[in-house]
């Protein structure tokens, strides 16, 4: 079974679930028979095409499971191995996915169960590369973070506390506000009841923060520039609320020398020495309770449209996983 998304010409978008043949590893590949498979906002841009692929294509870029067959060249992985993946193609909303041997990172799964690997992946790593290496969090830094209950929120908290900087988190409802502040943000914006470029200049002084970690793009960008101290930076990292319209550089230089910058995980894990850094650091914080993965609703894979719907309406917190 796989979800897949179509499109006919002049109809709408759809998510469809189908019948397709069990893939066959080719050379450098392994298929892994998936125990869960992890929803994400890029899956949602690939269905409206807002990241253009052919279609028909089956969508999802993380999961976790057992090695089921190996393909010519692979040593690294056995039958029988637990594995875990994220923005690998071949595509995940699936009960089996075929996946280049050197995206798979081991799971120890007597320390993280497959489920759980399948939640951190994506979201764990990014949340990662962004405190670790886009702006490499420090004692004394001052970060702002968008959409603080949601999966990349809830872990990039945990690790700017690791870090030793404070976070500020932003979110919708009192029950997301509280999630942040159990996972550690020092302060949390309730954006609906305040304005949060006021609350933020409020919380720091007037001083601003050191960073803006956004994954809302057009709703918050703007205002994330007016609370950028002098040479702040902006991470623009996703655009659930849509893409940011063009920015003036000029713009920049009258708030402060401002730096911007767009990245992806693929950025961050372009070796394969990276992607195992940061994975392991992730799965290892997990199998030692350091690090906690909120795993806010589980959906059959049958129910994939219902998952994407539930998403974009913001109606979730943490993780989403699809279960074949």
């Amino acid at each position: 079974m796989k979800a897949v998304r179509v499109h006919e010409p002049g109809g709408p978008e759809a998510l469809r679930y189908e019948e397709v043949p069990t893939p066959e590893p080719g050379p450098g590949e392994v298929r892994v028979r998936l125990e869960a498979c992890g929803v994400n906002f890029i899956d949602v841009y690939h269905r409206k095409g807002l990241y253009p692929r052919q279609t028909p294509f089956v969508l999802g870029q993380e999961g976790a499971g057992r090695v089921d067959a190996v393909g010519e060249g692979v040593e690294e992985f056995s039958e029988g191995d637990y594995v875990a993946f994220a923005s690998a193609p071949g595509g995940a909303y699936a009960e089996y996915a075929v996946v280049p041997a050197d995206r798979l990172v081991p799971v120890n799964v007597t320390l993280v169960e497959a489920r759980v690997a399948a939640a951190a992946m994506l979201q764990g790593m990014t949340a990662h590369y962004l405190t670790h290496s886009t702006f490499p969090l420090e004692e004394g830094h001052v970060a702002l973070a968008h959409a603080a209950a949601g999966g990349v929120g809830l872990l990039l908290i945990q690790m700017a506390k690791m870090r030793g900087a404070t976070i500020i988190g932003t979110a919708g409802t009192p029950e997301k506000a509280r999630l942040a502040r159990e996972a550690g943000a020092d302060e949390v914006i309730l954006y609906t009841e305040r304005d949060f470029v006021e609350e933020t200049r409020r919380i720091t002084g007037g001083q601003g923060v050191h960073v803006v970690y956004d994954s809302v793009g057009r709703a918050t960008f703007e205002g994330g520039l007016d609370v950028l101290r002098l040479r702040g930076y902006m991470v623009l990292f996703g655009q659930s609320s849509g893409p940011v319209p063009p920015v003036d550089l000029q713009i920049l230089n009258q708030k402060g020398g401002l730096f911007v910058t767009r990245p992806s995980l693929a950025h961050y894990t372009a070796t394969r020495e990276e992607l195992l850094w940061r994975a392991e650091s992730v799965l290892s914080w997990i199998g030692n309770n350091t690090l906690k993965v909120r795993i806010g609703g589980t959906y059959p894979l049958a129910e994939a449209a219902r998952a994407h719907a539930d998403l974009e309406g913001r109606r979730t917190t943490g993780k989403l996983l699809l279960i074949p």
